[in-house]
This record gives C-alpha cells, structure tokens and sequence, in this order.
C-alpha cells in the first residue's frame, strides 16, 4: 500500500486498523493512534490511503467523531492480509524454532550451559522452548524496551546493567533487532565470540518472507 508520496505503508498496521475499522462505531483519529499505539499523524496518513484505495468510506457524526466503514472491496483486503500475516507467523514458529534448536544443540555440545537472552519479541519466546529441550539453563534477560517486565520468570535488565557473570553466552533473541543489539553489545565491551545468533538458511528464509510482507521498499514507522 503506497501514500500519496510513494512511500510504503505497514501492511501489518493498514490490517489493524481495518481491524478497529469493522467495530463500524463513531471513533476519532485521535482515539485510533491511542489503540494502536501509532502516531496521529500516520494513522491520518493509513485513512487516507485506505479511502483512494476505497476499502473504507467515511461517515461523520456530531461532535467531530466519525464512522470509518469498511467497504466489500475492504472487507476482502482485509481477509487478505489476516491470511497473509497468519501465514508469515506460522513460518515464524517454524523456522525460529529450527534454528535455535540447531544453536543450542551446537552450544551444548560445547560444554555452554546457561545464557542470558538478549532482546524480547515474539522470537524470544519461540527460542526459550529450544533452549530448555537443549538442556541449558536461562541466567538473564536484556532489553532495553522491556526493563522491569518478567520473562518466564526472569526480571528483564536493561543492556546498560551488562551480562551476568554466571552466562557463558549471549544469545540475541529478537529477530527484527537483532543487528542493533549486537551492536550495542559490542559497544558495552561485550566480546564478539560472546554474542551467538541463530542465522541458518531457515532464518535467511524468514528474512525472505519478512520482506514480503513489509511490500519490500520503505516502511514508515
């Protein structure tokens, strides 16, 4: 989905806001940006471009409010994104999950029996299940974004809190972030061969249907 400057929009956001949309209630912009925890100036932006695209029409009420409703054409698109980002996340769990299992049998065979993640997503969790069927043991979580949150039990640190001692490595956890925290790792005085990743041919796959659904060209975020 393009703006009227060319630019890309979210596919994954146009899909939750027609998700809000199909409640079919008198809502604001500013109401819509709080849901979705977007910027008010980009959800004005995702309705403009959904009403040329005419998958929703605009019906006003008192007050300033108004009903964004989807149109037949926006109710098939939206259907068609629900099938296209269930089709990315099950590949998610499959291939995340083949290629953790494949590091941590590799750093079990190695004598490494506890690490710290690095990063919390979807993919963390996806990674813990791996690890525990390797046999090794979680001693810390790192995120900047979720310090203070608990993960399987676990207090979340900030990166600037450093490794743990007791961690014999650091797996990066988070599929999108993944190179900005190695990066700052490497800034924290983190050594390279300390960092682990889990980067098989599945995870290049991934990248691969990740691109896709972001329409591969620039995602306003």
């Amino acid at each position: 989905m393009n703006t009227e400057n060319g630019k890309t929009l979210d596919p994954f956001r146009s899909f939750q806001l027609m998700e809000e949309i199909a409640r079919e209630e008198p809502v604001t912009q500013r109401e819509l940006s709080r849901r979705l925890d977007i910027a008010l100036g980009l959800v004005n932006s995702y309705l403009k471009n959904l009403v040329v695209k005419g998958y929703v029409r605009i019906k006003a009420f008192p007050r300033n409010r108004y009903a964004y409703i989807l149109t037949p054409q926006g109710i098939a698109e939206k259907s068609r994104l629900a099938y296209q980002h269930l089709s990315y996340f099950t590949n998610l769990y499959r291939i995340a999950r083949q290629d953790y299992a494949v590091l941590f049998q590799e750093l079990a065979a190695t004598g490494v029996r506890r690490v710290s993640f690095c990063g919390v997503d979807e993919v963390a969790e996806i990674a813990y299940l791996s690890l525990r069927e390797a046999g090794i043991d979680l001693a810390a979580v790192m995120d900047d974004e979720r310090a203070g949150e608990t993960f399987f039990g676990i207090l979340i640190s900030p990166l600037a809190a450093g490794p743990v001692p007791e961690a014999e490595r650091i797996v990066v956890t988070s599929f999108k972030q993944g190179r900005v925290l190695r990066d700052k790792l490497l800034e924290l005085g983190v050594g390279r061969d300390a960092i682990c990743f889990a980067e098989g041919a599945a995870t290049s796959e991934l990248r691969q249907a990740s691109a896709l659904i972001s329409g591969r060209r620039e995602v306003i975020r």
